[in-house]
């Protein structure tokens, strides 16, 4: 039996290739959102980023939207190769990685431009992204995001 002491230093140790992993995965979790060719494999590797009973909550104003994993998916690869969403993308602004034994966490913003519809667009907002470790190796649990709007809004950059 370990005190309570020692259980908690070996709890709080982490490495810097946790933190490289989680932001390994971060960066190909935004990196799936890309429109074009390619997007069915970037899609297969989104699921593969996601643990098969994981939640992705939409809120951006309106009801939270709860979704499992292909809810979340399938509108995205809809839209993503339906033509009318062209040269989009997203990408991590800045955000802050914090690890615990085998629960990570991500909380940053992020940013997105394309043309929908003809019409070019950019936006901004925070996502949080929750990730456990499993014998396979960092997975994500949870994501949820926000967007900016009247009335939320990030500092300038």
């Amino acid at each position: 039996m370990t005190s309570d002491a020692t259980a908690t230093t070996t709890a709080t140790t982490t490495t810097a290739s946790d933190r490289a992993e989680v932001l390994k995965i971060v960066d190909a979790f935004f990196g799936a959102f890309v429109s074009g060719p390619g997007c069915g494999e970037r899609m297969d590797g989104l699921r593969a980023l996601l643990l098969p009973q994981a939640v992705v909550v939409r809120t951006c104003g309106l009801e939270p939207a709860v979704m499992g994993v292909e809810d979340f998916i399938a509108p995205r690869e809809a839209l993503l190769t339906g033509g009318t969403l062209e040269h989009f993308r997203e990408w991590p602004v800045e955000g802050r990685v914090e690890v615990f034994g085998d629960i990570a966490h991500w909380f940053g913003s992020y940013a997105k431009a394309g043309t929908q519809d003809g019409e070019p667009f950019t936006g901004r907002g925070m996502k949080t992204i929750q990730l456990v470790r499993t014998a396979g190796g960092w997975r994500i649990s949870a994501a949820a995001w926000d967007d900016e709007r009247d009335g939320v809004e990030l500092p300038p950059v």
